[in-house]
């Protein structure tokens, strides 16, 4: 090691011991002391309420759904969905009248013009010394005065008539189709598929199901469920299997071992799996501890 090799701080390591002093003195604790089991959504889970399932439907996406949740969800985005839409229908009548208003003042003006440039008309011949001098002085005087008046009339910024007003918001045309609140994409009623997961112990009441932490078994397999386990959803049946049993088993013959009806590629739903949005205080974290390299 050279002379200045312990003094060197221009590595872009940042070492174990380093990382593990700093998480210390920071206090906000390691990633699996502040994002615990709480923090992870389970399987079974609704996407909008975090908890158990009781009637779980699952979008073709795969996203799950509590059929109450879903429905209240999207009876809410219908309803906001007509406000929108009769404030723009509102807003497109309210500039129809102001588009007529004004297209109606614009005439009126241009007929007030007319007659009374049929009014200065003279029929008498006109004296071109006197009418033409008295005109330029006229002129002459009334651009003095205007711009005396104009002048004077506004002598600061901060007066009323110069200040900026706000113009009137221009609401857009709503879109009618309600979104998925996960996937972003359109959502109907008839999308939904009802989805029927295999408890472990069927002698068990819910309650005690939802106390067990392997609650649910695949429906061909019998193998535990678990957030580690990918699952699918068998749209004839709703049976929850295992990904593994659907590329092992039921590819082979494209048949659901349940119900016994055909299947094709959009009847195999993967569910998705994901945390709760504590699992974004990661990235801040990270970002917090990532080291900068000095440059020497």
């Amino acid at each position: 090691m050279t002379r200045h090799g312990k003094n060197c701080t221009a590595g872009a390591v940042y070492t174990y011991h380093e990382k593990k002093k700093d998480t210390a003195a920071s206090g906000y604790g390691t990633q699996s002391v502040r994002l615990g089991k709480d923090a992870i959504k389970d399987f079974d889970c609704c996407c909008l309420s975090l908890q158990p399932c009781r009637d779980p439907v699952v979008t073709p996406d795969g996203y799950l759904y509590e059929r109450e949740a879903i429905l209240e969800y999207i009876l809410h985005q219908k309803t906001e969905i007509a406000k929108k839409m009769k404030a723009y229908e509102k807003q497109k009548r309210a500039q129809a009248s102001e588009e007529k208003l004004l297209s109606r003042a614009s005439e009126d003006s241009k007929v007030k013009s007319f007659l009374q440039k049929e009014g200065s008309i003279v029929s008498k011949p006109l004296n071109p010394f006197s009418s033409g001098q008295s005109a330029g002085e006229s002129s002459s005087s009334n651009r003095a005065s205007n711009s005396a008046t104009s002048s004077s009339a506004l002598p600061s910024f901060w007066i009323p008539c110069l200040t900026p007003e706000a113009k009137p918001t221009t609401l857009k045309k709503p879109v009618k189709t309600v979104l998925c609140p996960m996937s972003g994409r359109p959502l109907k009623l008839s999308d939904l598929v009802s989805v029927r997961f295999t408890p472990l112990d069927p002698a068990l009441d819910r309650v005690a199901l939802l106390t067990r932490q392997d609650r649910y078994v695949c429906a061909v397999t019998h193998d535990t469920l678990g957030n580690s386990v990918p699952c699918a959803v068998l749209r004839p049946s709703g049976a929850v299997v295992t990904v593994e049993c659907v590329e092992k088993l039921i590819r082979k013959d494209m048949t659901d071992p349940v119900s016994g009806a055909k299947l094709t590629e959009k009847d195999i739903i993967v569910l998705q799996r994901g945390g709760t949005g504590f699992s974004a205080s990661g990235v801040a974290l990270q970002a917090k501890e990532s080291r900068p390299v000095m440059q020497v």
